[in-house]
């Protein structure tokens, strides 16, 4: 779950806004070490560790069996510290890194990646024309609402496209409001976010335009292939 795309919050009239979480120091401080400990703290006092050291890391097994299955262009949401936006660099592919984490797509870019600082709900370049997307890393909770990133990944890419999520090999469909937390006291404000298992993933994709294509498992890693749904033909007059 490469964080600087994660942070997006759902607000009341149902648009999305930039959390401060991301702005401050804990992920951008990680970032800059290339090293934990960061977690993702619930308010009820449960962390999730977050994997600092492999976001920063080269790809690995299970990263390359997703680069494996990249076609044309690629976007990549919450692409972090951009090891897979600078993989997909070097194998020749026009790839894409958005992240709302300036420190992140900094990152990103001395790896040779191209990322730009923005949130997926707000306007992209090549709207409409991504031929693959990703959502690795848990990356399917930004915002908190997986149908709502979903549908707006409908718009996104083109209609022959690829999706491909990373979620949890575990049965879980849950929505929290959770901060950043160094385990040493330092906290970024709170933004929502939700954790998906692959079942639940299912669930969502039947509410939207995709269908699954695919999924597989390396090291642990759960992924999930999906392809915009076939539309039927529109009615003669």
């Amino acid at each position: 779950m490469r964080l600087r795309g994660a942070g997006e919050a759902v607000t009341a009239q149902g648009t999305f806004s930039r959390p401060t979480a991301w702005r401050e120091d804990p992920y951008a401080d990680a970032l800059d070490n290339g090293q934990g400990p960061l977690f993702l703290r619930r308010s009820d006092g449960w962390l999730l560790p977050l994997e600092v050291e492999r976001w920063c890391a080269a790809p690995d097994a299970a990263d390359v069996s997703v680069l494996a299955r990249c076609r044309g262009s690629v976007l990549d949401i919450g692409c972090g510290p951009g090891r897979l936006v600078a993989a997909l660099a070097a194998r020749g592919h026009r790839a894409l890194g958005v992240d709302v984490s300036p420190a992140a797509v900094a990152r990103a870019e001395r790896l040779g990646g191209l990322a730009l600082c923005r949130s997926v709900f707000e306007r992209l370049p090549g709207e409409g024309r991504w031929d693959t997307a990703l959502l690795m890393d848990g990356n399917i909770g930004i915002g908190g609402d997986p149908a709502a990133l979903l549908k707006r990944l409908e718009e996104v890419t083109g209609s022959a496209a690829r999706l491909i999520v990373e979620c949890l090999g575990v049965d879980v469909d849950e929505r929290c409001e959770v901060r950043l937390d160094n385990g040493r006291g330092g906290l970024g404000a709170p933004f929502v976010w939700a954790r998906l298992g692959r079942r639940a993933l299912h669930r969502h994709a039947r509410a939207t335009d995709w269908c699954l294509t695919d999924e597989w498992s390396v090291a642990g890693r759960v992924f999930v292939e999906l392809s915009r749904r076939p539309q039927a033909p529109s009615p003669r007059a």
